[in-house]
């Protein structure tokens, strides 16, 4: 026979399952229902922070600034160095290889004006685009792998602009001899940690001029990307003057396939459109400034690396162009040593904004998932006065310190394609054109939603 005191706990025991079933149930469909919701799409004229509002930031970026931002993310020192070891396996075609990766990306900045023009003017970019056409999962991804892109590029840049930074230095007698874990990066516990204290330092400057305002970043920006495009045109118009056109034959040496493994080389030559997209909340006009200012940016960028491939392969034979810094070798095979030294001032320029810009990007995308609850709330502050998002910058200062000044990242960076190409999948789905008629179905259905709601 049972006792009582027999089915009392199996009692117990029995509710306590079914009372876990449920709950672990219950979070299993909140998580699904939370997974799958999309963000309502609002008209463009109907920005849900409003202008200069507490928690809004401010708008003063102007058309050429929006600009500038698309070029200043874009052309980095890779300008003097990709350009010459892709035309090492393309030849003279390296030309035709960046032509390529600028149409596709053209058809890929198009759908981001497109988009740019009929989403509330407030951050977010491809999180944004993606949130609302797809569901809140997707777009978190997203953001998680755009994440990926930033840090461990914003470590990487810091890196290479801190080399740069000491070998400038180096130049003055008195500071000759510098350590290496000063700037160039010096190894501990078998390469496991790799110090670099100069990195750290350089990304602290970026971080306080980008906390102290739009304004204050917007002008060195613009002052150091003016400065790079300077560069860039005198060392396009000297090398006119040593051009060949015999070195520009054969013009394919190794095929039409070495230019179209160019084109997926250079392709991410291209991608800082994507930093104009997050600028919608501090643009005066979004709906007029941001498609032009993606698409603009875009073909100063085209314009810019043709003229240099074109210098660079009628300058040297393409199977003698140096590896390390090909474009500077090869002014200086030539005699022309003043060059040499404008490139290195225009290295450290395009890494500086490169690093700028990226900084900004990270922390206007760390605001949009604070505002949308998917972060913690901190992430969704912004200072009272300066309009910028203090809290969300200091972060990314933090982890892109950490992960420059302790860690050699030059391996994980090579990795950095795939955030780029999962970002401009998602807005555009330009590698699947029955996604993108989706998508544009998908939105405007949601727009007449809105609207017919709206009139009822």
């Amino acid at each position: 026979m049972i006792e009582l005191h027999q089915i009392r706990p199996r009692i117990r025991s029995s509710m306590g399952g079914q009372r876990n079933g449920a709950a672990s149930s219950s979070w299993l469909s909140q998580f699904w229902f939370s997974a799958r919701r999309t963000k309502p799409l609002n008209p463009p004229h109907n920005t849900t922070v409003a202008i200069n509002h507490p928690d809004g930031l401010t708008r003063r970026l102007g058309l050429f600034d929006l600009i500038l931002i698309g070029v200043g993310a874009s052309i980095g020192a890779g300008i003097f160095v990709v350009t010459g070891t892709v035309a090492r396996d393309a030849g003279p075609g390296v030309t035709i290889s960046f032509i390529l990766a600028g149409l596709s990306c053209i058809l890929n900045a198009l759908c981001y004006a497109e988009l740019a023009s009929r989403f509330p003017a407030v951050v977010g970019g491809a999180y944004l685009y993606t949130y609302s056409a797809f569901n809140e999962i997707t777009a978190f991804l997203v953001f998680a792998q755009l994440m990926l892109d930033y840090h461990i590029g914003a470590a990487s840049i810091a890196r290479s602009l801190a080399s740069y930074v000491a070998t400038l230095l180096e130049l003055s007698p008195v500071f000759r001899g510098l350590p290496s874990w000063f700037g160039t990066g010096e190894e501990f516990f078998g390469g496991t940690v790799s110090v670099n204290v100069l990195a750290p330092v350089l990304l602290a400057l970026l971080s306080v001029i980008l906390c102290r305002g739009v304004g204050e970043s917007s002008v060195l920006n613009s002052v150091m990307t003016i400065t790079k495009i300077v560069i860039v045109i005198i060392v396009i118009f000297v090398g006119a003057f040593e051009v060949d056109v015999a070195n520009w034959t054969p013009f394919a040496p190794n095929g039409i396939k070495a230019i179209f493994t160019g084109a997926t080389v250079v392709f991410f030559a291209y991608v800082g459109f994507d930093a104009v997209a997050n600028s919608a909340e501090e643009s005066k006009r979004p709906q007029r400034d941001l498609p032009l200012g993606i698409i603009g940016s875009l073909f100063i960028c085209i314009v810019l690396y043709i003229g240099v491939c074109l210098v660079i392969t009628g300058m040297v034979p393409y199977n003698l162009i140096g590896e390390d810094a090909p474009l500077a070798e090869a002014f200086r095979s030539k005699g022309l040593k003043f060059v040499t030294f404008l490139i290195t001032i225009g290295a450290v320029a395009g890494l500086t904004t490169t690093l700028l810009v990226g900084l900004y990007v990270q922390s206007r995308l760390y605001l949009g998932l604070g505002r949308d609850g998917l972060l913690p709330a901190v992430f969704a502050k912004v200072h009272p006065t300066r309009h910028t998002p203090i809290h969300s910058q200091v972060w990314v200062g933090i982890v892109a310190g950490v992960l420059s000044g302790l860690f050699n990242v030059s391996v994980l960076s090579h990795i950095l394609s795939v955030g780029s190409l999962v970002c401009f999948f998602n807005p555009s789905s330009r590698q699947f054109p029955g996604f993108q008629v989706l998508l544009k179905l998908w939105l405007q259905f949601k727009t007449q939603h809105f609207q017919l709601h709206d009139t009822s």
